[in-house]
């Protein structure tokens, strides 16, 4: 067998640069995947009830519910629930780290306990349970 000494392969240098290359353009990648995961996952819903009013008198009570998004994403509100009971709302979006005031006519017993349940688009539920006064 004949050994061929007038062929050469890529110099070390050659080598060096294209591991290198492949090494940078690699980490480039999975640099950008993990940042795009990383904004979905910092994107987050988070709803806070803080108070729940109750007013009114006869026939023209209300219930007036406190809400913050506490989150670093806006929430869009699609139902709101009282004791298990869907009320009728337009929804509605809160931006992120802002409030909102919902009011709604509502028939409430004094000393009651009520239970506030909202629901978001992403199908988030926050909840908030409260007294009526006597």
């Amino acid at each position: 067998m004949k050994i061929l000494k007038s062929k050469k392969a890529l110099s070390p240098v050659i080598a060096a640069i294209i591991l290198i290359a492949v090494t940078v353009a690699v980490s480039i990648a999975v640099a950008a995947w993990m940042g795009a995961l990383t904004f979905t996952f910092m994107a987050t819903e988070q709803i806070q009830i803080t108070n729940v009013e109750f007013g009114g008198a006869g026939s023209n009570k209300w219930i007036a519910v406190t809400i913050n998004n506490t989150g670093t994403s806006p929430v869009t509100i699609n139902e709101f629930w009282i004791n298990n009971a869907k009320q009728t709302i337009s929804s509605f979006t809160i931006a992120a780290n802002s409030g909102h005031l919902l009011n709604q006519t509502y028939s409430w017993t004094a000393g009651a306990n009520y239970q506030v349940k909202l629901l978001s688009s992403k199908g988030n539920q926050f909840y908030y349970s409260a007294v009526a006064p006597t």
